[in-house]
């Protein structure tokens, strides 16, 4: 079985995507982590991000891997542990500029199919996951949410994380990245998705329309809380 859920940046779609698959005991993949290890790679080998050519052929020879646990994505760049390293601000400001080059993002596709093929079911969240990278999925779901309030989530993840940034530069970077996606169409809305606007939603209100809907399609959603706790 697998599940998408694309959407905008800070949508919450990463969070939400985490959470169901830990409910339903499956690997997750960000493919976003992706993205960002690529773009990690090319500032060490200082690249110019806008090298198609270069960037490309990086992104199929350099040394990552993505090991996809139920609640998180551990992510190795030339046998370094680098998951915590690729969410800093400073990677998220240049991979947009990995993230529009097409023929990087097709190579990336291949990869997540191969992981998808290894790990047979899974909960994938990004921008084209249901469009492109499974448009068989068996569900697919598609997250949105205003600007501010994606900008708000993405401001107090970094501030928890240590990162010095102001609210007025993520929000930069988000409006950035929502122009790049709808230049470029990375971000593609699958026409059988079900959309979720997560504005007002807390991700435990986000998690229960998810499972409620798996559930309506048959899906066996497992009951983690102790027989008699309150849910």
């Amino acid at each position: 079985m697998i599940i998408t859920i694309d959407g905008p940046a800070g949508s919450g779609k990463s969070t939400a995507a985490r959470k169901l698959a830990a409910r339903l005991h499956i690997p997750y993949l960000d493919t976003g982590a992706m993205y960002r290890v690529v773009t990690l790679a090319a500032i060490d080998d200082r690249l110019d991000m806008t090298d198609e050519d270069a960037i490309t052929e990086l992104a199929a020879t350099a040394d990552f891997s993505l090991d996809c646990g139920p609640t998180h994505v551990r992510v190795v760049l030339r046998g370094q542990d680098v998951s915590e390293e690729i969410r800093t601000q400073r990677i998220a400001n240049h991979s947009k500029d990995i993230a529009r080059l097409k023929r990087v993002r097709a190579i990336l596709v291949q990869k997540q199919q191969e992981i998808g093929r290894e790990l047979g079911s899974m909960v994938s969240e990004g921008r084209d996951q249901g469009s492109v990278a499974f448009p068989e999925a068996d569900f697919k779901f598609y997250m949105v949410a205003d600007l501010d309030t994606r900008a708000d989530r993405r401001f107090h993840d970094l501030r928890a994380e240590g990162e010095d940034v102001t609210l007025e530069q993520v929000k930069e970077n988000i409006s950035s990245r929502d122009a790049s996606d709808e230049q470029k169409g990375g971000l593609v809305r699958p026409d059988d998705a079900i959309e979720i606007n997560t504005s007002n939603l807390t991700i435990g209100q986000v998690l229960e329309q998810l499972l409620k809907h798996l559930a309506a399609c048959g899906v066996d959603v497992p009951n983690d809380h102790p027989t008699g706790a309150s849910s």
